[in-house]
């Protein structure tokens, strides 16, 4: 972050990168709930041994917070360890509110906020609290979301793609109506090293894991996977210019499902459209 104190005048700029880290951390595992009157609060509560990034939220808030720990029993185990962030500020609520925190449940109805933002910072911070970054039992690296929002789900896909070039259909699980948008090897060795870079705000654990992705590389003999063509701007000028995908396939070398699908995301500014030249 600038060399600056926080200030309630900056509180939240989603182009600031630590700002966009928290907000889509606080979005997955924040909890904003109402009282009586203008009284609420914002907590987050984790496990003691992330209590970091807390202290970091903490830090970076220009209000009155605190962070506490207890320990309770759990259906996991006899005694867990938690850290938990607390914010009683109204007007610090207020902001976070009009970006898209709700108040209450949220699991369905969160969504990336509108406006401009630090894509990758924030679906890192979505990732740190409710997603996955490891190796399978394989050895295979590996990044994941488990998410009931469409809005998030689509948004990391986006993203994913843009970086990766791995194309990802969403489909709801039919067991808890959950999205579970998956990405391994080479795809996740790219999309990590995307959202973890050298001093990211980020969970420390998180972090070393996507770094040591770099030294994996796909055993010998194990099939290549398969990599998508990205666009070029040169081949965006064409497809518009011809505006029809059959004609575009036989001069680009594309299928037309390729081709079809590339100038509907121009079309509905999915993607940007070519610069002048």
């Amino acid at each position: 972050m600038a060399d600056c104190e926080p200030n309630a005048r900056h509180f939240m700029d989603l182009m600031v990168p630590e700002y966009a880290y928290m907000f889509g951390f606080l979005q997955a595992d924040g909890h904003l709930s109402k009282g009586a009157g203008q009284k609420g609060r914002l907590t987050v509560e984790i496990g003691a041994r992330d209590v970091e990034v807390l202290r970091a939220f903490q830090r970076l808030t220009p209000y009155y917070s605190s962070v506490t720990e207890r320990t309770r029993s759990t259906n996991f185990a006899a005694t867990h360890t938690a850290a938990v962030w607390s914010v009683c500020s109204l007007e610090a609520r207020t902001t976070l509110n009009k970006l898209g925190l709700p108040y209450g449940s949220k699991s369905k109805t969160i969504a990336p906020p509108n406006g401009e933002f630090s894509r990758r910072d924030y679906l890192r911070g979505v990732i740190d609290a409710d997603g996955s970054v490891g190796l399978t039992s394989k050895g295979f690296p590996f990044v994941s979301l488990a998410t009931a929002s469409t809005a998030i789900a689509s948004c990391l896909r986006d993203y994913s793609r843009d970086v990766t070039g791995a194309e990802r259909s969403l489909k709801r699980n039919a067991r808890d109506e959950i999205y579970n948008v998956l990405y391994m090897m080479e795809a996740a060795q790219r999309l990590a090293t995307s959202l973890y870079y050298p001093g990211c705000l980020s969970l420390e654990r998180k972090r070393a894991v996507a770094e040591s992705f770099s030294t994996w590389a796909r055993p010998s003999g194990m099939r290549a996977a398969h990599t998508s063509r990205r666009w070029t701007e040169p081949e965006d000028r064409v497809l518009l210019k011809l505006n029809s995908p059959m004609a575009a396939s036989e001069v680009l070398g594309r299928t037309t499902q390729s081709c079809n699908l590339r100038l509907w995301r121009l079309r509905n500014g999915k993607v940007p459209m070519p610069g002048d030249q």
